[in-house]
């Protein structure tokens, strides 16, 4: 395989784009903010596709259909996964990511669903107990997110922690997600550890030319803010229910973005299981400026 079919097809959109040299310094920072949405967008769009499949399906997916909505969903996912991974919309590695992401969230969907933390209301024949095989793709969306901004953003980091204390602090987080139905739940024990964690580590990103920094628990923050306002939509969608939703749909509580902070973490240390932190240098920033 050629280096040039290593990437995706995004790849020589990106550098076609990232060419353009607008002349005014107003004009640049605008062009800037344009090329940071459009990547942004672009690392989105297994997520959004599906986020879309769950409203349409919602409005507009006949009562009497042959095949149940939920099936359909499953059907249309691996159809995505598929499409994007043939026209090099996704790079294989990504695929790969997205399927580890699958089974992880498949396996907390079965716990949860049995202590009765959500459910399902609609029927299915692609299930495993009382989860529709669909679920795990919704994990599998924040994954892919994180994956693809990784290498569209040419992630580099600055005083990155060691990789074991970010595995055992991934790991309790995710026992946490199934013990605190026994005992007592340590989720205000494991925020402090995120902090003194990631406290000084900085991500540094590459919307064009230049290399911006954020705090990375400012970037864990800001994707559990907007996987939050997905989960609304998507339970507006029917796609899960809370107990507080059973007669009628009303916003996810604001508890929730803690979950998904915590979250975010464990997804964040798969993926770079596989993506490898690299260290930034300033000489980074200098060649991209000349």
């Amino acid at each position: 395989m050629t280096g040039a079919r290593r990437h995706s097809r995004f790849h020589a959109i990106r550098l076609a784009l990232e060419a353009r040299v607008p002349r005014s310094g107003w004009r640049k920072g605008v062009y800037e903010f344009l090329l940071f949405g459009f990547k942004q967008a672009w690392a989105c769009l297994f997520g959004g596709l599906l986020l879309a499949l769950l409203l349409a399906t919602h409005l507009f997916y006949p009562d009497d259909a042959a095949l149940h909505r939920y099936d359909f969903l499953t059907l249309a996912a691996i159809a995505i996964q598929v499409t994007l991974v043939l026209f090099r919309l996704e790079t294989v590695r990504e695929a790969a990511v997205i399927l580890v992401f699958h089974v992880v969230g498949t396996v907390m969907e079965l716990f949860k669903t049995a202590v009765g933390s959500w459910t399902y209301p609609e029927e299915s024949l692609l299930h495993i107990g009382a989860v529709p095989l669909f679920s795990g793709f919704m994990y599998a969306a924040v994954g892919s997110y994180i994956a693809r901004i990784w290498r569209i953003f040419e992630f580099r980091f600055s005083a990155y922690p060691p990789l074991w204390a970010t595995w055992l602090l991934a790991v309790a987080i995710y026992v946490n997600f199934f013990a605190h139905h026994y005992v007592a739940d340590m989720r205000w024990v494991l925020f402090v550890l995120t902090a003194l964690v990631w406290w000084q580590c900085r991500v540094h990103f590459k919307p064009w030319q230049t290399y911006r920094a954020m705090p990375m628990l400012v970037g864990f923050g800001l994707v559990a803010l907007f996987i939050w306002f997905a989960e609304n939509i998507a339970t507006f969608a029917n796609a899960w229910r809370y107990p507080d939703q059973e007669r009628d749909w009303q916003l996810v509580g604001l508890a929730k973005l803690g979950s998904w902070y915590l979250l975010m973490l464990i997804s964040f240390v798969l993926v770079a299981s596989i993506q490898k932190p690299k260290a930034f240098v300033a000489k980074l920033n200098r060649e991209g400026a000349a």
